[in-house]
């Protein structure tokens, strides 16, 4: 009888304790904090901001300079960004537009063109609306690490 009782105070006592673990945090448009220390992970980046105040991560992967825009903030505030563009332009790359067709055509995620100097770029947009767990953010970076990489040799192939 006594090891029932030891049994069923022990049951009881184990349903009443809160869980060891707590469900983790969200990342939105507001951790910008968490976002740029996820991004160190992969290289340089550094935190400032837009001439409108907005921020903006800046970076580099394997030498390779990017920026991560927070867009769709409120206007005011520059904060509650409901989406990420990471952006990456390859200065002194002029390809031809069937180089980056054959990018776009080949690769998922993020979109190649040529931009208004006639160099190389690549975006790859985020959304962060509703947040994404911490390791979707760094699943994301990885991704945008490894697509820099990828762009970077594909432009540099003949």
């Amino acid at each position: 009888m006594r090891s029932k009782t030891l049994i069923l105070s022990f049951i009881l006592a184990a349903a009443a304790t809160p869980p060891a673990y707590a469900a983790p945090a969200l990342i939105d448009g507001n951790s910008i904090d968490d976002i740029l220390n996820l991004a160190r992970g992969y290289g340089s980046a550094t935190l400032e901001a837009e001439d409108t105040n907005a921020p903006k991560i800046t970076g580099k992967v394997d030498g390779q300079p990017y920026t991560i825009f927070f867009l769709s903030c409120d206007t005011k505030t520059h904060r509650d960004c409901e989406d990420l563009d990471f952006y990456a332009g390859h200065v002194g790359s002029k390809p031809e537009p069937d180089k980056i067709n054959s990018w776009n055509r080949q690769t998922r995620f993020a979109r190649a063109y040529i931009d208004r100097d006639g160099m190389a770029a690549m975006d790859m947009d985020v959304n962060t609306a509703h947040g994404v767990s911490p390791e979707n953010m760094d699943s994301s970076l990885a991704l945008w690490a490894q697509l820099i990489k990828m762009f970077t040799a594909f432009l540099a192939a003949k």
